[in-house]
């Protein structure tokens, strides 16, 4: 007889139980990210018969970056979703410019904020790329029953509470973690669940791939130009050369060098010395969800979930994926950097 499949609230509910302090508050927060993950899944889904939820809208995020409709349209499904549970008094978003408070009448006994990017890769829609949604959950540190401040979003990872991601692909996926290690589940239309489908994933000490965008080698520093020239070098013991894979969404490239073994890196450049990434809603979520899986999260010289926060929309490069991979990209930095790295301060 065929086991039925235990969904994501199913799980939750079940993981709860191991912890008699829990309340129920962080099972009702992943339930609105459940829901609102669906609701852009249908509208990714619909990307290429709608002609109106295509491109972009002609207006720029905080970070100069073109935003795309379905940007917009995420951002506000899922900003929705969490402020009707009431248990979240605030986010931040790639899409706001400042945080978001919510209203302190409905919000009173609110212990989290959560910082997301509600679209990475949003670029990709309209050639039919796999796209995502990170998010990250903290407990706030202002008193419970005030307005939410600057404060409560700038923690370093190390103090989240949970972290995950929704891959819109072939299937769609939402992974997530509560430091007890990291979960998939595969989201099944036919009966509108996500079903748990990847208990416990841990990902290989090493792997065979590297993740980068090669175009801008020229403007990389010296140890991310030596590290790319060790991936492409023979060397039968260490299965090298490696192969590249890029996708171009975040998410994405983790999600399969997460299963298959590999690294993500996104340096800083000449033209960008702090990176591209932002540290509290894309690298802190993708580093607490590496490190329950067994690898390894770095800004190419040191933890990133150490990393003091000073600004909401802080950037740092990245360096992510099996450990012994993102251990030799950081000697390679060490041994060929004349300078700290900016982005550590």
């Amino acid at each position: 007889m065929e086991q039925r499949m235990m969904t994501l609230g199913e799980y939750i509910v079940k993981q709860q139980a191991h912890y008699p302090e829990a309340k129920g508050e962080l099972t009702s927060l992943l339930s609105s990210i459940r829901l609102a993950a669906k609701v852009v899944n249908r509208e990714i889904n619909k990307a290429g018969l709608v002609a109106d939820i295509q491109g972009g809208v002609g207006s720029t995020n905080v970070q100069g970056e073109d935003q795309q409709k379905l940007d917009l349209y995420a951002n506000e499904q899922f900003k929705a979703a969490l402020e009707a549970r009431r248990e979240v008094c605030g986010i931040a978003s790639e899409e706001e410019p400042d945080f978001v408070s919510f209203n302190p009448e409905h919000t009173s006994n609110s212990k989290y904020v959560v910082l997301m990017d509600p679209l990475d890769g949003s670029s990709n829609i309209d050639v039919n790329v796999s796209v995502g949604t990170i998010f990250s959950i903290y407990r706030r540190v202002s008193p419970v029953g005030t307005p939410v401040t600057l404060d409560d979003f700038l923690q370093p990872g190390r103090k989240q509470v949970a972290a995950g991601y929704i891959v819109y692909g072939s299937s769609t996926m939402l992974v997530y973690t509560t430091g007890q290690g990291v979960h998939g589940f595969t989201y099944d239309p036919s009966i509108g669940c996500f079903c748990l489908s990847h208990e416990n994933m841990r990902t290989p000490e090493t792997g065979t791939l590297y993740s980068i965008n090669e175009g801008n080698y020229i403007k990389f520093p010296d140890g991310v130009k030596k590290y790319i020239k060790y991936c492409q070098e023979r060397d039968d013991a260490t299965q090298r050369p490696y192969s590249a894979r890029y996708i171009g969404s975040l998410v994405s490239d983790f999600h399969r060098n997460l299963l298959k073994g590999g690294i993500y890196i996104y340096p800083s450049t000449a033209s960008a010395p702090q990176g591209k990434l932002r540290l509290l809603y894309e690298c802190n979520p993708i580093a607490m969800l590496a490190e329950q899986a067994g690898g390894k999260a770095s800004d190419g010289f040191g933890r990133i979930l150490d990393i003091e926060p000073t600004e909401l929309h802080q950037r740092v490069p990245f360096f992510v994926g099996s450990s012994a991979m993102v251990e030799t990209a950081e000697s390679f930095m060490r041994d060929y950097s004349s300078h700290e790295d900016p982005a550590r301060g």
